[in-house]
């Protein structure tokens, strides 16, 4: 399955900023991250990301900060800040809101309703 481009661009930002809720990261694990926790159904690339993380900069919602890999090698860690917490909850409570509307259109099952052919 590919999932659409604008449900992407959409579920971005609060899904960066809850990977960063749980603890620093740098690009590279991020991706991994989002890899992992979709099932491997969404693949983001570094031209994805990269421009999302410098708007994120910009607002406040994170810090960043190069550290040393453990290999020896220089990596740019993100940090989510209070701004980018509170950014988070709110887009947690938008979330919830959708959330609620389709699975009372969609009966909460894992498969829409319209799927087989509804209007």
């Amino acid at each position: 399955m590919q999932i659409d481009k604008e449900l992407v661009a959409a579920s971005a930002t609060p899904l960066v900023l809850a990977i960063l809720a749980e603890h620093e990261s740098y690009g590279y694990a991020i991706l991994k991250r989002v890899r992992e926790l979709s099932g491997g159904e969404m693949e983001w690339t570094d031209g994805m990301l990269y421009p999302l993380l410098h708007r994120l900069e910009r607002l406040g919602h994170v810090t960043t900060e190069w550290q040393a890999s453990p290999e020896g090698r220089r990596r740019k860690y993100y940090a989510i800040t209070v701004d980018g917490r509170a950014a988070l909850a709110e887009h947690r409570l938008q979330w919830a809101a959708v959330t609620r509307a389709l699975g009372g259109i969609w009966g909460g099952g894992d498969m829409p309703a319209l799927a087989f052919g509804g209007a």
